[in-house]
Formats: C-alpha cells, structure tokens, sequence
C-alpha cells in the first residue's frame, strides 16, 4: 500500500497517540516537582562511576541528566566552582574586570531600586569605605547563610535574575567593607543535590575559585585571599544551614588546578588550598574535598614519575584534617601522558598524540605512561587521603567529522570505548574510585545521527572484561596467570609471549579460579595455568587478553614483565 505524503505524518501522529494511551499511568506519572517520575535504575555496571556536569537551573533537565549518569553506573557528580572576579566601578556604577578592563555583561541589568547594583550597595553603607568589588556568577540560590547582615546583604530581583549584594566586613555594623555581587538563574546546586539524593547518588559542588592575578593568570591572586577565605565561608555555612541533612552533599570540589609535582614552599596555590581548606573543613566538619591535579610527561615540559608522588603528598598536607580525595587528571586526552604498555616505550606514538608531540617513539616524547605514574603515587600512600583518578574523555584535537568541544577552548575530539577501556586499564588496580571529565559533550554527543555516542557504546558493551593488574602466580603447586579486573568471571586467558629466539608463542588457557568482587562493578580475581615455554629475554613480556562467560573480549591487552 502506499500512502500519499500528506497522510504520513497524520499516520505517525496516531501511531504515536496509540504508544502513549498504551503507556500505564504510573509510568507517565508526574511527581510535585513538575517532572516525569525518577528512575534511578542502573543498567550498565561500568568501572567510571562518577563525571563532572554543569549545574541547571531546569529540575526536570537536572533529573534527566542525573538519571542517564545513573542509568550509566554512575554515583557520583562533580561541579566546578564559579571565579570570583575583582572589578572596579566607575562614577556611574558600570562595573569592569580589574584585571582585564572588559565590562561584565552580567551586572548590567542589576538594578535596586533604580539604581546600579554598586551605587545602591555605597547607599547602603553611607560613611562606610568599599575598599574592593567583586562579581560572581552563582549556579544556584542562596540563603539566610549568605545574607548574614539585615540592610547591608539582600537579594535583588531585577530584569528578571536574581542578583545577591554581600558586603563583608570585621561586623554588620564596622567598615571598611568588601562587595560582592552576585547573579543566578536559577537554583543548579540545590536541583543537582535534590535528584542525586532521590537517585542515591553524591554531590562535589565546587568551591569559589579565587581570582586570578593579573600578571600570571594561572596562578590565585593572594592579595584577596581574605576575601576568598570569607565569602567561602559564607557559602559553606549557607549549604549547612540549607542542605547539611541532604545524604548527596559529600564534600566540596577546589576547582584551582595545579600540576602534582614537587612545589616551593612558598606556592601560591599550595597557599590558596591550606587557607581554603581550613575553612572547609570548619564549615562542613567530616566532608570530602576533592581536588584534581594534573601531571605531565612530556619531555622538556613535564617531570618524571617520582615527582608527582612528592607532589601528591604536598596537596596531601592542605586538608585541614578533612577527609580528602585526590583525583588525579590522568592526561591522556590532553596528550600530557600517553597510555602504552611496558612493551611500547619504542613504539610509534599514537596518531591522535602527534598534534602534540610529534611523530616521535613514546620514549622520545614522555618520561613515562600513565601506568609509571599511577603506581609512582600509589607507592607514597597518606592517611586520610584517597588516590581517585579523574580520565579525561576526549583527544588532544579533533578531527573532520566526529563531534567535538567547541566552548571553551581549546578544541577537543571524541575518543571511543576502546580507549577509555584501556585508561581504565592503566590506573583501575590503584584507584579507589574513577571518575570522569566530563559528561557533556563528550559522553552524549553523536557524529551524526545514527551513530552511537561514546554512553551509547559503554551501555552497549559495558560487560566488556578489563584486565588492571596480571602477574604470574601459583596456585597448588602449579605455575598460572592471576589477574585482577572487571567482568572477568568464566571464560579463559589468551596468553601470548616470545620464546628464546623470538618465536611468537599464543595460548588459551581456561580459567580455573575466581574471586567475585565485594560490591557490583569492583574488582574480580581470575587464575588460569600457564607455564611458558621460555620468554626471550630481549622481548621477556607476557600479554593478556581476558574473555569471559558471555562471550565478551578485552578490547585492550595487558602486558607485564614476565
């Protein structure tokens, strides 16, 4: 039968009315917030279990997003915190970035009463100095926590935003004062710690991000270090008062990034984290704070492994006597630090890595691979602090076709399961916990419309075995292969080696032992006999591919010094 053009869509249309009538009520249900009914099911047990998102002031967006990262096997969400930019004023009120003389579009609808935000604040406080003005773009409402002094602090309602004026001070009654103005549209945090507490799941709100200083951009401006101390307590205290009963807030995020290495003892950022810290610390007593540093191999511009162990112990010593878990950038979508195996240090770089390093052997262009740096870490273990490590999910550039971050730079590409498999690889046998950067674009975004993203192919295959440690082992008298990992429960090892003289060796060997892990997801141990049959000592390595009961095959081998 064919039917005329003007009749498809009218046909699709009742179609898709008969779907929705057939649907039960309870599944259509909308609860009080205005949403569909949360659906905190997890389909997919993959080792990532937590990603940083941007907070919205939509709830049912906010709920959608948090139900597709639990769906994922997510439990956890990370957000950054906003700058606090120092401006100055002119006479009437306009307000301009200190340290780069651009005019804030954001404040220019912030009117009280008639008049500029900034005026209206100096009527405030007549007689009273405002040394020193600050902005902030808030993802989220703020309360009574903030808003500590009646006639000074207030939130304005103008041009259809909320602004917020806080004026800090040794009191509510004594100058001189600090002003900080304050924009939201919307209520992100309190949405995102609302459905990850219905979800089950753990919120990181970051913390305020201290201003930058003008001459090194990449460096906290200590000079207002007072007030990045005081108007974070201010914050912190506002999140006890409105959510210190939600299960989601587990802790704070420090948005300042600095690279783990051996720093000065006089480092400006070390600086801004042991003075922040403290007041976080205080503020949310027994609560996380994450931070994620990033490390560096390439030659001529990064530091060797042992450095990021001295460095790890040195964030380690900020924490204030809070919890704290350092989740490190692993770097392999920068292309800072590559992802090879022992095996590989004279190989080819990868081709996405070129951009960065150039068509060099991995040895001439880094001093180690992720693995090196990892159980450099691991090896200098703090009490008090976890090691997580942060994958980032991209390639250092994009390519024609594929989608891409666009904003804010620079430029980044997608990447495939297969690569994140085996970042996973390198770090899952000494992280606590593995979390990612970043859920949009780079985990929902398509190259076109039928193709799946990169969440797609992770909930498509996320039974796929993951081998994160392989070392020979014995077991009843008997020479085999143990390896720990994810999903490896039946099936059998394929074992490949070199014999003395070369001889390319490969054998299945059945598992014969398994350890289930302690929670769905954790680590699992699997044996299997093995004797080889001589490993060449110019070539003395052993690499492992993992297939397990279903069927499913390692996408990336292990390989290990035999």
């Amino acid at each position: 039968m064919t039917l005329r053009a003007g009749l498809v869509p009218r046909v699709l249309l009742a179609l898709a009315a008969l779907v929705v009538a057939a649907v039960p009520e309870a599944v259509r249900v909308v609860d009080a917030s205005g949403c569909p009914a949360r659906d905190a099911r997890v389909a997919a047990v993959y080792p990532i279990t937590g990603y940083w998102i941007n907070p919205r002031p939509d709830r049912c967006e906010t709920r959608e997003v948090v139900s597709a990262i639990r769906r994922l096997g997510g439990d956890t969400v990370v957000t950054f915190g906003s700058r606090l930019t120092a401006v100055r004023a002119d006479e009437a009120g306009r307000l301009f970035d200190a340290r780069t003389g651009q005019a804030d579009p954001a404040f220019a609808g912030c009117l009280d009463g008639g008049r500029p935000c900034y005026l209206a604040a100096r009527d405030a406080a007549p007689g009273k100095e405002i040394r020193r003005a600050f902005t902030y773009v808030a993802p989220e409402h703020f309360g009574p926590g903030l808003l500590r002094c009646p006639g000074l602090d207030r939130r304005i309602e103008s041009g259809g935003r909320s602004y917020y004026r806080i004026l800090l001070g040794a009191s509510c009654a004594a100058g001189p004062f600090d002003l900080v103005l304050a924009v939201s549209d919307g209520d992100g945090i309190g949405n995102l710690l609302a459905e990850a507490a219905g979800h089950g799941m753990r919120v990181y709100p970051g913390l305020p991000t201290a201003p930058q200083d003008p001459a090194k951009p990449w460096l906290p401006h200590l000079a207002h270090l007072d007030v990045v101390n005081t108007f974070t307590r201010r914050v912190l205290d506002d999140y006890r008062h409105r959510h210190g009963a939600s299960s989601a807030l587990a802790g704070v995020y420090q948005s300042f990034e600095l690279a783990m290495r051996d720093r000065a003892d006089d480092d400006e950022v070390l600086a801004l984290y042991r003075a922040q810290h403290a007041v976080a610390a205080a503020a949310l007593p027994g609560r996380t704070i994450v931070v994620s540093p990033y490390w560096d191999a390439r030659r001529g511009r990064g530091f060797p492994p042992a450095e990021a162990g001295v460095g790890f112990a040195e964030i380690a010593a900020t924490r204030a006597g809070a919890p704290m878990a350092i989740a490190i950038q692993d770097g392999r979508g920068a292309g800072k630090v590559p992802v090879y195996g022992p095996d590989q240090a004279e190989a080819p770089v990868e081709p996405r890595l070129e951009p960065v390093v150039g068509a060099v052997t991995n040895r001439q262009a880094y001093l180690g691979s992720t693995r090196d740096y990892v159980e450099a870490v691991a090896g200098r273990p703090v009490p008090g602090v976890e090691l997580w490590v942060n994958v980032e999910l991209f390639e250092p550039t994009p390519v024609a076709g594929e989608c891409s971050r666009t904003d804010p730079r620079p430029l980044r590409g997608r990447t495939s399961k297969a690569r994140v498999d085996s970042q996973i690889m390198a770090v899952g046998g000494h992280a606590a916990k593995i979390i990612a950067y970043r859920w949009e674009p780079f985990v929902v975004c398509r190259d076109d419309w039928d193709s799946p993203s990169l969440g797609e192919s992770i909930a498509a295959a996320w039974h796929d075995p993951l081998v994160v440690r392989a070392t020979r082992g014995h077991v009843d008298g008997r020479d085999g292969i143990q390896v720990r990992g994810h999903h490896l429960r039946g099936g059998a090892l394929r074992i490949s080696y070199r014999q003395p003289g070369g001889l390319a060796t490969t054998v299945t060997a059945a598992q014969e032992r398994h350890e289930p892990a302690a929670a769905p997801g954790g680590l699992e141990t699997a044996w299997a006999p093995f004797t080889a049959a001589g490993l060449d000592p110019a070539h003395p390595w052993i690499t492992v591919t993992a297939v397990n009961a279903v069927g499913r095959t390692s996408t990336t081998p292990y390989t290990f010094r035999g």
